[in-house]
C-alpha cells in the first residue's frame, strides 16, 4: 500500500491517540474518509511499540475486514493492553513509547525457500496447530540471514529451530509498508 507522508502521519497520530483513549477512557480518534479515501481500504496492519528500542508490545491483523484506519487503531490498543508477553502499558509509559506501523499486503503462498527475500518478505508459518508470524523488518533489526530468519520463525511457532530443514513448510509471505514516528520526525527535520 502506497501512502503519502500525510497519510502515514495520520495513522501514527491515530495509533497514539487510540492508546491514550484506552488509558484515559476518552473518545477514540475519528477520520474523514472523504478527505483520506485510501485509509478506508481494507488492509492488515501491525502496531509495534518500543521503549528505548526494546519491544514493549506488538499486535496486528494479517487481514482485516475494516478500514486500515480502524485496524491500526484497534491494533494499537491491543499492542498496549493485550500482548501476552508484557503487562498492560501504564499511563506513565505513554510518553516513552515509540510507535511503528506495518501495513500488510495480501499474503501469498511460498513454494520454495529460494523465494524469500530477507527484509522484503514477512513470513507466516502454519504447520498443524503451530502458527507464527514475523514482520519483514525483524531479520533486518536482528541482523539475520535467511537461515536464521526461518529458524526464528519456527521458534516463534513453537517448533524446534531447524524444523524448516526437514521439509518445505506451509509458509505464506507478504510485504509491508513500514513507517514510524521516528522516521516521520527525521523527515520533518530534513525538510
Amino acid at each position: 500500500m502506497e501512502l503519502t507522508s500525510a497519510e502515514k502521519k495520520i495513522l501514527l497520530k491515530a495509533a497514539r491517540s487510540s492508546i491514550k483513549s484506552y488509558l484515559y477512557d476518552t473518545d477514540k480518534p475519528q477520520i474523514d474518509y472523504n478527505e483520506f479515501p485510501k485509509l478506508k481500504e481494507n488492509h492488515g496492519a501491525f502496531v509495534t511499540l518500543t521503549i528505548n528500542n526494546n519491544l514493549r508490545g506488538c499486535i496486528g491483523y494479517i487481514v482485516a475486514n475494516d478500514p486500515v484506519f480502524e485496524t491500526v487503531c484497534t491494533a494499537a490498543i491491543q499492542a498496549s493492553a493485550n500482548d501476552p508477553r508484557f503487562p498492560s502499558l501504564a499511563k506513565t509509559e505513554l510518553e516513552k513509547i515509540a510507535i511503528e506501523i506495518s501495513i500488510l499486503s495480501i499474503p501469498f503462498k511460498m513454494n520454495s525457500y529460494d523465494e524469500i527475500e530477507v527484509g522484503k518478505h514477512g513470513l507466516i508459518l502454519k504447520e498443524g496447530y503451530n502458527h507464527g508470524l514475523l514482520l519483514p523488518q525483524v531479520p533486518i533489526e536482528h541482523n539475520m540471514n535467511k537461515d536464521q530468519y526461518l529458524s526464528a520463525l519456527c521458534n516463534k511457532a513453537g517448533l524446534y529451530r531447524d524444523y524448516w530443514k526437514e521439509k518445505v513448510l506451509n509458509i505464506e509471505m507478504f510485504t509491508a509498508t513500514v513507517f514510524s514516528e521516528k522516521e516521520m520526525e527525521e523527515q520533518n527535520d530534513n525538510s
